[in-house]
């Protein structure tokens, strides 16, 4: 789910977790687990910012996210240990983009700023895509194996 949506609220949660029974607890430990899920996110996208910043990277635009990228791998396996699900186009281009404005932030001295990242966030909470409908099945994993 975090390939289509890091930012999801908590009735897109209620929407997609119908065997879930929502209480505010439960609700929040969910919105908590995405709290997390972005921030191995943001740290690993900064990561390889200040790395391209280090070798010599003056372009944003050349980096790029690719399938055979070893941050692409880093994030896949975070969100995708089994690899059971092929990850979406769409979220590739939010990663790429997403790592070309850390860098226009490290490169311009942004982080010494404490809320540096704050504009960066706006940006990419504006970027979640619709979720499929498969993922709203309570046999999703299931299914998705069969496919």
């Amino acid at each position: 789910m975090f390939f289509f949506t890091r930012y999801p609220s908590s009735n897109l949660l209620k929407a997609y977790f119908p065997d879930v029974q929502f209480n505010r607890c439960i609700t929040s430990q969910m919105i908590k687990w995405f709290s997390n899920f972005r921030e191995f996110y943001y740290i690993q996208m900064e990561k390889s910012a200040r790395q391209a910043i280090s070798d010599g990277v003056t372009n944003p635009k050349m980096l790029v996210i690719l399938r055979d990228s070893e941050l692409f791998r880093a994030l896949n396996m975070h969100y995708n240990k089994g690899n059971d699900f092929e990850v979406p186009d769409c979220f590739l281009e939010v990663a790429s983009l997403t790592l070309q404005e850390f860098f226009r932030a490290v490169s311009a001295g942004k982080d010494s700023d404490p809320s540096w990242k704050k504009p960066i966030y706006k940006i990419i909470s504006k970027l979640d895509s619709d979720i499929p409908e498969i993922f709203k099945s309570s046999s999703y994993p299931q299914e998705l194996l069969r496919n």
